[in-house]
């Protein structure tokens, strides 16, 4: 099976990135199945109900997230009825969502896991990702080898602990949040593929997708301000995992793909206020 995994979406440019290129990814890349992490779809900070919607409805099988998944107050209530998007399974037992689906690609069945980091983020304390990913892949290879993680974590060091801890058991664990493309793919000797950042999906040229003179800004006077999506040089990131029948990688691959007419649809999203 062949998965293409989009890196985090920021955005109202992130979401144009998908649009236009998805569709031609897909053939071009000859993939099976989409993962694609939306924590910052809508307007750089969670994602709301009608962002997830669209992105499912452009070819995205499975959306990820991360500890914006409720920053959105669509998305509670929307949560229980869609199956296709996935809240870190370390949250509290009884949240709105699932952490965790398998669905059917290729003829084959290929299960998605979400788990959230615990360094770094002071708004949520989760349950301990180590432990649970032991207990959850044990169960979930009952049904499906072919197991992708996207371990939404801040910090490098608990990534690699993550991907080593993983090694053998799952097809591929795929480091999301801080939204920068790193140069680590690998398989690593049990046959899980690896990389610490996938990168964003939106500006290329800003600070994590945000417009980089509001951040200076607020880093400068310490005085918030309301982050703006950049649509300074457009692209979609992201990395291509090819997975064996018995759910071993046989290979990762950095994707980028420019994603062109940014300046005439930033103009658009403009006029109708919208960022």
């Amino acid at each position: 099976m062949r998965v293409l995994y989009i890196g985090e979406i920021v955005g109202s440019a992130g979401v144009y990135c998908v649009k236009s290129q998805l569709s031609s990814l897909r053939k071009e890349l000859e993939v099976d199945f989409v993962v694609a992490c939306g924590d910052g779809a809508t307007g750089g900070f969670g994602i709301g109900k009608n962002h997830s919607i669209y992105l499912h409805k452009l070819g995205i099988d499975v959306l990820t997230s991360g500890e914006c998944i409720y920053y959105k107050k669509d998305m509670v209530p929307h949560l229980p009825h869609a199956p296709y998007i996935l809240r870190a399974a370390n949250y509290p037992y009884g949240n709105p969502g699932r952490g965790w689906t398998i669905a059917e690609a290729a003829g084959q069945k290929i299960a998605v896991l979400n788990l959230l980091g615990q360094s770094g983020f002071n708004r949520v304390h989760l349950a301990n990702p180590f432990h649970l990913a032991t207990d959850l892949v044990a169960r979930i290879a009952q049904e499906t080898r072919l197991i992708l993680v996207d371990f939404h974590a801040a910090t490098t060091a608990e990534k690699y602990t993550m991907f080593y801890h993983l090694d053998s058991q799952v097809s591929a664990v795929l480091g999301s949040h801080t939204k920068v493309l790193t140069s680590d793919a690998r398989v690593l000797p049990g046959g899980t593929a690896v990389i610490a950042g996938t990168g964003r999906t939106g500006s290329r040229d800003s600070v994590g997708g945000l417009d980089p003179e509001i951040e200076i800004r607020k880093f400068t006077t310490q005085i918030h301000e309301f982050s703006k999506v950049s649509w300074r040089g457009l692209e979609l990131q992201g990395v291509l995992v090819d997975i064996g029948p018995e759910g071993k990688a046989t290979g990762i691959q950095i994707v980028r793909r420019a994603c062109p007419g940014g300046e005439a649809q930033a103009q658009h999203e403009e006029e109708r206020g919208e960022g």
